[in-house]
């Protein structure tokens, strides 16, 4: 063939291993951003004790994210402060999507309002991944007592005046009873409790005449017979709940939505953010979630990450004219 014809055989040869290690080499992860994500093993951070009403939701979430995902979910529990030890587990940990604080995250807003020099500013430290439902706190009274509407309660209340009383355990509760208060013109005493099951002799016995709590205690009070929902802080009626009346139908505007997000530090880059989203998403769009939400007290809420920021942002600002309503003051 000739020296000229070997040259270019073996010119061909080396052209044909390029193009085989350049194709070798586009199936390999790619380092930085778009590197295959995530490397290892996520947590999800939970601020609530083990076994605790939420802590239960966060684990549910845990379990149908791991085929999901394909990787190996753990969850850890981070309680005290106000869910504040758990926000800082977060904000502090890498921005590689691997840790995730699952929590309302309405209560970072409150939070940002009532906790004196707070290390956590959730404005410029937190991104929401992905937003998984909302919820919203509950009017009740004991099922004995008479009332069966916001208007026969307000009627009673106003004869009474500062002899009647309410009981709230929760930052939310306090909130709902102070704008009900405020906008019903009423000069009812507050009870406030560590926790809402502390709560219940004292309705039973009638020490308090009403309370607003969360909605996974009312509902399970309200299943068990002991407690009667006559309202929700809610703008629109829940999904979940069609039947229970808003307080803004009794005329009491409100809109005191609580919502669960997935939560990671702002420095997290967006293409990892937007995995998480679809994946969260992926698990609550699941037949098993849905079902579970709604005995949870809640609707299931699907959104992108810039409408969870977005709403993350406007309930920091209306925290600060909650918390001047129910003139609270930040410990």
């Amino acid at each position: 063939m000739g020296r000229a014809g070997v040259s270019f055989r073996r010119s061909m040869s080396r052209l044909a291993m390029a193009g085989l290690a350049i194709g070798f080499a586009s199936m390999l992860p790619v380092h930085g951003e778009a590197q295959t994500f995530p490397e290892g093993e996520i947590h999800l951070i939970s601020a609530f004790p083990p076994g605790s009403g939420s802590d239960v939701l966060v684990r549910f979430l845990a379990d149908k994210l791991r085929p999901i995902s394909g990787r190996t979910v753990i969850v850890e529990n981070k309680p005290g402060a106000g869910g504040n030890i758990a926000t800082q587990t977060m904000t502090r940990s890498k921005p590689n999507g691997q840790t995730i604080f699952v929590h309302p995250a309405n209560t970072l807003a409150s939070n940002f309002h009532l906790i004196k020099n707070n290390p956590v500013d959730a404005r410029s430290q937190v991104q929401v991944a992905a937003t998984i439902n909302q919820q919203t706190v509950m009017l009740v009274v004991e099922a004995k007592r008479p009332w069966q509407s916001i208007a026969e309660l307000t009627t009673y209340l106003r004869e009474r005046g500062d002899k009647a009383t309410y009981a709230t355990a929760g930052s939310s509760g306090v909130i709902m009873c102070a704008l009900y208060k405020e906008r019903a013109k009423l000069d009812t005493v507050e009870v406030n409790y560590k926790t809402a099951p502390d709560s219940l002799n004292d309705m039973a016995s009638g020490v308090v005449d009403f309370a607003c709590h969360d909605p996974l205690f009312a509902l399970l009070h309200q299943r068990e017979g002991r407690f009667r929902i006559l309202g929700i802080a809610a703008k629109d009626r829940l999904r979940a709940a069609p039947t229970l009346p808003t307080m803004s139908e009794a005329g009491y505007s409100m809109d005191l939505s609580g919502w669960f997000a997935a939560m990671v530090p702002a420095a997290t880059p967006r293409p990892i953010v937007d995995q998480l989203n679809t994946w969260f998403r992926q698990v609550v769009e699941l037949d098993e979630t849905q079902k579970f939400l709604v005995n949870y007290g809640s609707d299931a809420l699907i959104s992108t990450p810039e409408q969870g920021q977005a709403r993350l942002m406007k309930d920091i600002a209306d925290w600060g004219e909650y918390v001047r309503i129910a003139k609270l003051t930040p410990q």
